[in-house]
């Protein structure tokens, strides 16, 4: 089962991010088989981080609520909440596995939180610049609670552009980058 997770900081944390920095890619390199994707968002300006990215899969929801809620930035008090969702990978592949790259170009998070009937369950047609995408469900998978994609655009706008517009509750876009070890 493939899970979406997405941790927020606290605000003023990243001092404790930084100090946990070795514990949390330890941590990390346990499920390295099992991530699709990973990596921190930051505000506009690149500067301080705002969350952590994974995407993992993993045998059930158990298993994924451990994952999420073990992490040591999470038991060291850096995130202020966690957003656990089953996830599907409409790419079927790894960040590792996308054609851009690790580097180049502006990487986003865009998440668009659901509301009514499901929209944008399938790939769009310029899947070149996609890093992973993928609906947003419910515990049990059967409901649609939203999408979320990772994407490499020219801007924040061009990357919201990727789901249905009026369609969501709400469309979140955050700077992002791959994650891992440098």
């Amino acid at each position: 089962m493939e899970f979406f997770c997405y941790h927020r900081d606290r605000p003023g944390s990243m001092a404790l991010r930084d100090e946990l920095l070795e514990e949390h890619w330890s941590y990390m390199d346990r499920y390295e088989k099992e991530l699709i994707a990973r990596g921190p968002t930051f505000t506009a300006d690149d500067d301080v981080a705002t969350g952590s990215v994974h995407i993992v899969d993993l045998p059930d929801t158990a298993a994924a609520r451990a994952f999420a809620f073990d992490e040591p930035n999470y038991q060291g008090g850096v995130y202020r909440d966690v957003m656990l969702r089953r996830w599907r990978n409409l790419l079927g592949r790894t960040m590792w596995d996308f054609p851009g790259g690790r580097t180049g170009g502006n990487r986003y998070l865009v998440l668009g939180l659901g509301s009514g009937q499901a929209v944008d369950l399938a790939v769009p047609a310029d899947r070149d610049e996609l890093i992973a995408y993928g609906p947003l469900l419910s515990d049990d998978g059967a409901t649609w609670l939203g999408t979320a994609a990772l994407v490499r655009a020219p801007d924040p706008a061009a990357a919201r552009a990727v789901l249905t517009q009026d369609r969501y509750a709400d469309i979140e876009v955050h700077d992002w980058e791959f994650g891992g070890r440098r």
